[in-house]
């Protein structure tokens, strides 16, 4: 019976002391780390996630969850032809006042009664960071 004792001590204490091992997506790409994001911005992720991404997707590529219900299908954020068309004013007037307010998709909700003045600006931080890598 001792013998089992020192057994099982020995296996709990190599399981606790064991590194976990960090798991990847598989699709084999790694996620950008959200710690290169600035607080603000990691702010603005975890309303993005709340708000935003059932819609627009993970990377902002118009792809969630809810995409294939909607007509138009929501907006690809991370196209870097449209980040640099669109000023941060653009996108917070467009978060804030929904796609209907700025002659888009009524679709889009509008959030400005929903989200603080800070959440609007940090989701919109957040948006910028989903730039494609070129």
């Amino acid at each position: 019976m001792k013998g089992v004792c020192v057994l099982v001590s020995v296996l709990a204490f190599a399981a606790c002391s064991s590194t976990p091992t960090p798991t990847r997506p598989a699709t084999g790409e790694s996620p950008a780390p959200e710690a290169a994001l600035s607080y603000e911005a990691q702010q603005g992720h975890a309303v993005y996630r709340h708000y935003c991404q059932t819609c627009h997707g993970e990377s902002g590529a118009g792809d969630g969850f809810n995409a294939f219900n909607l007509d138009p299908h929501p907006r690809d954020l991370s196209d870097p032809a449209f980040q640099k068309a669109k000023s941060d004013q653009d996108l917070l007037d467009a978060v804030r006042r929904g796609g209907a307010g700025v002659g888009l998709s009524p679709l889009m909700p509008p959030w400005g009664h929903t989200l603080s003045p800070r959440q609007l600006d940090d989701v919109v931080l957040f948006i910028r960071s989903l730039k494609k890598k070129a």
